[in-house]
């Protein structure tokens, strides 16, 4: 492969410590908030897949997420697990969105259904989970992936999230 034909990513950013320190002290909808407002930096895997957290509220979370090159699969499509990653995010923070200080959430179970192939030139992809049943230690929650330029459904998932103590 020569030199013009390799293709680079360099993705930085910042220490996660202050917002694990800022998250212990506020419930999940405040520290999710703190996210979406730049208080405290987005977590790693947002710069590596390339999506942020755009809005927050009781029980729900919208991401939006721009593939790129780098998630191509062999076939030059946008490799699934782009979109299963953003709906999995989407869906966790919209389960953490309802949890008070002190606690954190770990998934269970995740299903994933790709409804259509998601092509390089998708642009914006907009996901948005909302929690469907908050138990004491259980909470499932439901999300979509769609075009923001089409309005096309691209995915949609469902999980379950168990509820405990942080630490």
């Amino acid at each position: 492969m020569s030199a013009e034909q390799k293709h680079s990513v360099i993705v930085e950013w910042e220490d996660i410590s202050p917002s694990l320190a800022f998250a212990a002290e506020h419930s999940g909808l405040e520290y999710m908030q703190a996210m979406v407002d730049g208080t405290v930096p987005a977590p790693p895997i947002a710069y590596l897949m390339n999506m942020q957290a755009m809005a927050v509220s009781e029980g729900r979370a919208v991401f939006t997420g721009t593939p790129g090159e780098q998630h191509f699969n062999p076939m030059g499509t946008v490799h699934g697990g782009f979109a299963s990653t953003l709906l999995d995010s989407a869906l966790g923070c919209a389960v953490h969105t309802t949890l008070p200080q002190g606690m954190i959430y770990s998934t269970a179970q995740l299903n994933i259904n790709l409804t259509r192939a998601i092509m390089p030139d998708v642009g914006v992809l907009v996901c948005e989970g909302n929690v469907i049943h908050r138990g004491r230690r259980m909470v499932t929650a439901e999300a979509t992936l769609t075009g923001q330029a089409d309005g096309k459904l691209y995915a949609h998932a469902t999980t379950t999230c168990f509820v405990h103590e942080m630490g």
